[in-house]
């Protein structure tokens, strides 16, 4: 079974900065994107930016210049450094990662972690 374990939310002041991490657990053979999600309430789940085992990275454009996704593959963790946090950002914001569990047979799923709240206060 594959886990993500999810940590640093919290709360902070506009302006401010917020630094999550989610570290995979369990046995599989490798992940391929690993990525951040966020929601919130009322509102649909939206895509905050994504990395891939070779780090090329993509970002949602409310966050281009502020947010920084990264990973350390020897880890199995994806980080997300926040800057200039506004209260728009305000969200629970879930990792989620696309892993190749076994090769024979072929087993290829994709895992969400529990949620980390992030709350910014204007």
């Amino acid at each position: 079974q594959v886990q993500l374990v999810e940590s640093g939310g919290g709360l902070v002041q506009a302006g401010g900065s917020l630094r999550l991490s989610c570290a995979a657990s369990g046995s599989f053979q490798r992940i391929n994107t690993m990525g951040w999600y966020r929601q919130a309430p009322g509102n649909e789940r939206e895509l905050v930016a994504t990395t891939t085992s070779g780090f090329s990275t993509n970002y949602a454009d409310s966050v281009k210049g502020r947010f920084t996704i990264s990973r350390d593959n020897a880890k199995n963790t994806v980080y997300l450094q926040m800057h200039s946090l506004k209260p728009e950002d305000t969200a629970v914001y879930y990792c989620n990662a696309d892993v190749i569990v076994t090769t024979f047979p072929w087993y290829q799923n994709h895992y969400w972690g529990q949620g980390t709240q992030v709350t910014v206060s204007s």
